[in-house]
């Protein structure tokens, strides 16, 4: 199966709302051959992509499919090697390159998989997020009644089907029997999963009720009792199997941070983040000491600031006007400053429900489809909390209620981050291979933390300080994470570290915790290499400019590519942008 692939992109997608140039429509007829794979072994994906044609199918788990995709994948690989060989377009090679490089790394990553991990399914989250994708306002409403035919098939309800619960248990034990020694999941992981498994299957079940569908209820039903049963086996059987050392094989981490877009070893990611904590953890006492002088703190320490700027919690009621205001002043600050084009049409912002504070925890975008995509923009969703512990102790955040703290979270998920990355892509068309296929975390994220700091200039004081609070978080991330995966420091360690260090609420430290040891090892570090990567670039052409150097131009031009790796934006930048800006033409 692509697993690493599909469950990359299973929130993404690429564009055909803006008019394709040529070399674009042709750069899609490569990429649907991946595409093509893609939803053969993973329906749901591809649809949730915008993909037409699979949206009543599901991932068929009734045998084991490995060798088969494999053997697909490897068919395309040669297939685009071939077209390479004669294509004469940069941009088409450039596409070629991106889709190739995507499928060989997923079998790597695949192989890696197989080889090593037991085949772990956390079911209540998976069928939660197929409910939540095809429930999804911004989804036509006939692409949404095909959610019953989808759970019919997954309860076993329909002609030639078994339940998924039955499935995932045979493919389980089919392993076990050609691989004993293969390692299972980490016993935190499995512990928060059964932990979150009631909030997932009454997230599903709110979705069903809210949605005007009918019909539901007796497929929820056996879905919900075949579910308690197999959350009751992983109890039984996977738990006791469950390693209690969170760290990955090498092999397996390594890998990790490559298919996150991390081209660096771990120890040199390492070294970079350590310097550059220090250095903002120097501007933050810097700015917190004008904060206190200007409002007569009696200790000037960033971390006392910070917490005392804490204190100024938002009433619930107030959070979403308040992030509307946010919004409306940095869009206000960026358009009188020039940073980037924005659009006329207002940004979307709202609260995430229980289940979906289970299943991910930090605020995020939610991003928009991007094949087939008929006007649909990202939303900025806000997360209340983590959902209860094992003990049942419930962590709340204070990360991103409270005044100082909304100015640099919207300019991240909003705009002028996440929200305007996704609609330039709708609205200037890239390529399927640049706006999927290329899609890592380095690559969104880099942008994102981006935005941030052109926008930290023309925030009030305390919103500055947060702003390089969130700087830190993510050079934190960037050293925390490779070191509790080397051993080099405990999951405790890391989340006391957080706390006291960065200044975090003991449930977004948690959280932050749980992403470097078993959410998504490695996943936390792209924030940094992409915004290091970035601005690498970002300076290079302003040397090559000097005085031509527009900001304005450049970040439009960045966005217009869409999701490339680091170093084609820098050779796009400095053999596009930088010659068309010496001619006097900005390239957009």
């Amino acid at each position: 199966m692509l697993g690493a692939i599909t469950l990359a992109f299973a929130s993404l997608a690429g564009s055909a709302a803006a008019a394709e140039p040529a070399w674009v429509a042709k750069s899609n007829d490569n990429a649907k051959l991946l595409l093509n794979v893609m939803a053969k072994y993973s329906p749901e994906s591809a649809s949730s992509l915008g993909v037409d044609g699979y949206d009543e199918q599901i991932t068929d788990m009734s045998r084991d499919l490995y060798d088969a995709s494999v053997k697909d994948t490897r068919a395309v690989v040669a297939e685009l090697q071939k077209r390479m060989k004669t294509e004469t377009d940069p941009k088409i090679k450039q596409d070629l390159e991106i889709l190739i490089n995507a499928a060989n790394e997923n079998l790597v990553s695949n192989a890696l998989q197989r080889k090593l991990m037991l085949p772990y399914q956390d079911l209540n989250r998976l069928l939660f997020g197929v409910v939540r994708q095809t429930l999804d306002p911004r989804i036509p409403k006939e692409r949404q009644k095909t959610l019953l035919v989808r759970l019919q098939k997954y309860a076993g309800l329909a002609k030639g089907y078994r339940p998924i619960t039955e499935l995932a248990e045979d493919r389980l034990n089919e392993r076990l029997k050609a691989n004993p020694k293969l390692l299972g999941p980490y016993k935190g992981q499995v512990e928060q999963a059964l932990n979150d498994a009631p909030t997932m299957l009454k997230g599903i079940k709110d979705l069903l009720a809210k949605s005007g569908l009918e019909g539901w209820e007796p497929t929820y039903a056996a879905l919900e009792k075949q579910l308690t049963a197999y959350n009751d086996n992983v109890r039984k059987q996977i738990l006791p199997r469950a390693r209690s050392d969170h760290r990955l094989p090498p092999e397996m981490y390594a890998d990790n941070l490559k298919q996150f877009g991390v081209d660096i070893s771990p120890q040199e990611l390492i070294s970079k983040a350590l310097t550059s904590f220090s250095e903002i953890r120097n501007q933050m006492n810097i700015t917190a000491g004008l904060i206190a002088r200007e409002r007569n703190l009696p200790n000037a320490d960033y971390r006392f600031v910070m917490r005392e700027l804490k204190k100024q919690q938002i009433p619930l009621d107030n959070v979403m006007p308040l992030y509307q205001e946010r919004l409306a002043q940095i869009e206000a600050a960026v358009r009188e400053q020039s940073v980037v084009t924005l659009p006329d049409r207002k940004a979307v912002i709202r609260l995430a429900s229980p289940a979906e504070n289970a299943a991910q925890p930090a605020p995020h975008m939610n991003p928009p489809r991007l094949i087939g995509n008929t006007g649909e923009y990202g939303e900025f969703v806000l997360t209340t909390g983590m959902p209860p512990d094992a003990s049942g102790k419930a962590k709340v955040f204070d990360d991103f209620t409270h005044q100082a703290g909304t100015w640099t979270l919207t300019a991240h998920e909003a705009r002028p981050g996440h929200e305007l990355q996704f609609a330039k892509m709708i609205e200037t068309g890239v390529s399927t291979a640049r706006g999927v296929f290329a899609f890592n975390s380095v690559n969104v994220e880099g942008w994102a933390l981006y935005a941030e700091a052109e926008m930290q200039p023309y925030e009030p004081l305390d919103g500055q300080l947060f702003a390089l609070q969130a700087r830190m978080q993510r050079a934190a991330r960037a050293f925390l994470d490779p070191m509790v995966n080397l051993g080099e420091i405990s999951p405790e360690g890391v989340k006391s570290f957080l706390m006291d260090e960065v200044g975090l609420s003991e449930g977004m430290a948690t959280q932050e915790m749980q992403r470097y040891t078993f959410r998504a090892p490695g996943q936390a570090t792209s924030y940094f290499y992409g915004y290091q990567r970035l601005m690498e670039t970002r300076q290079a052409a302003e040397v090559a400019l000097r005085t031509k150097f527009d900001r304005k131009a450049f970040n439009d031009f960045v966005l217009a590519q869409g999701l490339v790796p680091p170093a084609v934006l820098r050779k796009a930048v400095m053999e596009e942008f930088v010659p068309s800006r010496n001619q006097g033409v900005a390239q957009q």
